[in-house]
């Protein structure tokens, strides 16, 4: 399985080089045009998760996988990108040469050495936010001109430019947002929702396993319920009522998901995988496997 694709990597892959800024300081932030990074090449971008977060407008027919999500979109799109979600995008249709646009990226520090919150709250970068959105052609000229001061700006000597350029972020954010009728801005319309909201992100963090030392701990109802200081029948009832899923339905969907992505994608063996996965013995995770899937798990890595 593809580990975490740090801000180093990145700069690796795309210009073979680290820039000299990088580690002054906590926080990092750069902005390019999209077509002064695509290779000639055919290598698809790598599935996976970056330690850094992102925002492209993209013009072009193109598929953006996100999460377990693929979002067809020809024309222009402003997508936000997390660090919790891992993610990719492909031609949809034309060549690279057709691909326009811009993008800007920065590690979470970038914003919280200097401002108070987090950027995780906002509903483009919470999990199971909405990432992209669709944009018209005034709509893009008004982006567009927002990353075009942060590339002019980014080059200056001026002593503040990183505030003004914090400032370009979150202009571009709330552009976003601004977008959206209000009502569907993600709003939590009762405890239930927010109840929810809350337990996804907490079964979210576990994820991915990337080394055979990690484990899966929180694995009922009872440890999320504790997590949040509510009663686990209060935590199943809002659960239920907000999804119609219960919330060992969604644990268990969640640890199928991976332990199917850890068996296609390392080379661990069963027993590695099932104690990663919060399973004392093999024997418990044969049968978990087999009970949801109708394969062993070593008959379903050869499949």
């Amino acid at each position: 399985m593809s580990t975490t694709e740090t801000i180093e990597d990145f700069y690796q892959k795309k210009f073979n080089f680290l820039p000299e800024n990088l580690q002054n300081g906590v926080g990092h932030f750069n902005v390019f045009r999209l077509e002064d990074c695509l290779r000639d090449d055919n290598k698809q971008m790598s599935y996976n998760r970056r330690d850094f977060y992102k925002i492209a407008l993209n013009r072009g027919h193109n598929i953006y996988h996100y999460a377990d999500k693929s979002i067809e979109i020809n024309g222009t799109a402003l997508i936000f990108f997390n660090p919790l979600v891992p993610y990719t995008w492909e031609l949809a249709s034309g060549t690279k040469a057709d691909v326009t646009g811009f993008f800007c990226i920065f590690t979470e520090a970038f914003f919280t050495e200097k401002i108070r919150g987090n950027i995780s709250d906002l509903p483009m970068f919470a999990p199971g936010g909405k990432p992209a959105y669709v944009l018209d052609e005034k709509q893009d000229a008004h982006v567009a001109s927002i990353f075009l001061k942060m590339l002019e700006e980014i080059n200056t000597d001026y002593i503040y430019k990183y505030d003004l350029l914090r400032n370009y972020v979150t202009e571009i954010t709330h552009f976003a947002l601004k977008t959206q009728p209000s009502e569907a801005l993600f709003k939590h319309p009762d405890a239930n929702s927010r109840i929810t909201s809350v337990f996804t992100e907490l079964l979210e963090r576990q994820f991915p396993i990337e080394t055979t030392s990690q484990r899966f701990t929180m694995r009922s109802a009872k440890d999320y319920a504790g997590q949040l200081a509510i009663h686990v029948n209060h935590l199943n009832r809002a659960i239920k009522e907000t999804t119609g899923k219960t919330t060992t339905h969604y644990i268990t969907e969640r640890l199928l998901s991976e332990a199917k992505a850890l068996l296609k994608h390392t080379d661990w063996n069963i027993s590695e995988i099932g104690y990663c996965l919060g399973f004392e013995e093999p024997t418990h995770f044969n049968n978990f496997f087999k009970k949801l899937t109708n394969h062993t798990p070593t008959s379903y890595r050869i499949v």
